[in-house]
């Protein structure tokens, strides 16, 4: 699990945010970006990885890293009374999943929980239901925000804006960018993978995703 902490000399204990990364197996590395611009704005970021390969999906590896965070929080001065479960792509489902499902334990529930460019009509690894069909039916039991590339080519942006509609209470951002540039990152066909973005369109996305995961964790 990677730790990004806020900037030296943030007063206080940071708010804290747990942040899942896609399908790909182990790929911590590509929410670097997004990280790092958000312990900026004064959060203590933590990415760690998980493989969606296993027998279970990435179940126990994601259940565990929710458990872990906590004590990592507290290890490096973050404040659980503002931990945020956010995931981009497969880990947005995830996270919005296990943050408002009924069966979460309260000590592991956390305060918020952001979707960032996800499917939620799918079931969710970590608790066997599709999001969206629950939070049709039910209140979600915590805030939610919900963001979201307009140009997106690899999950639609219908998936999340049917999640909003459901939702009334979720806040939502479309930005003008596709499914990595909303994590400040461009697909690189050579890696295999997400790489850092350069691009000044691409990082003011990111940007403005990191502004949603502050002001999920009640920074202004």
């Amino acid at each position: 699990m990677d730790v990004h902490r806020p900037l030296t000399g943030t007063a206080g204990a940071a708010p804290v945010v747990l942040l899942w990364h896609g399908r790909g197996a182990d790929e911590r590395d590509v929410l670097r970006p997004l990280a790092r611009e958000a312990a900026g704005l004064g959060l203590l970021v933590l990415v760690p990885d998980w493989s969606s390969d296993q027998a279970d999906g990435g179940r126990t590896e994601l259940l565990a890293s929710l458990a872990q965070a906590r004590v990592i929080a507290d290890r490096f001065g973050g404040d659980p009374a503002r931990f945020v479960l956010a995931g981009w792509s497969s880990g947005g489902r995830e996270a919005v999943a296990v943050a408002t499902h009924p069966g979460t334990p309260a000590e592991l529930r956390p305060t918020a929980a952001v979707g960032i460019a996800s499917r939620y009509s799918e079931p969710a690894a970590t608790t066997g239901d599709a999001p969206l069909d629950r939070l049709a039916a039910t209140p979600s039991p915590v805030p939610l925000w919900l963001v979201h590339g307009t140009a997106d080519d690899l999950v639609d942006i219908g998936h999340t804006r049917k999640l909003s509609a459901a939702v009334p209470t979720a806040t939502l951002l479309e930005l003008p960018t596709d499914h990595a540039g909303v994590v400040m990152t461009v697909f690189s066909p050579e890696a295999g993978r997400c790489v850092p973005a350069t691009a000044a369109g691409t990082l003011e996305a990111g940007r403005r995703t990191a502004a949603v995961l502050a002001e999920a964790a009640g920074l202004s």
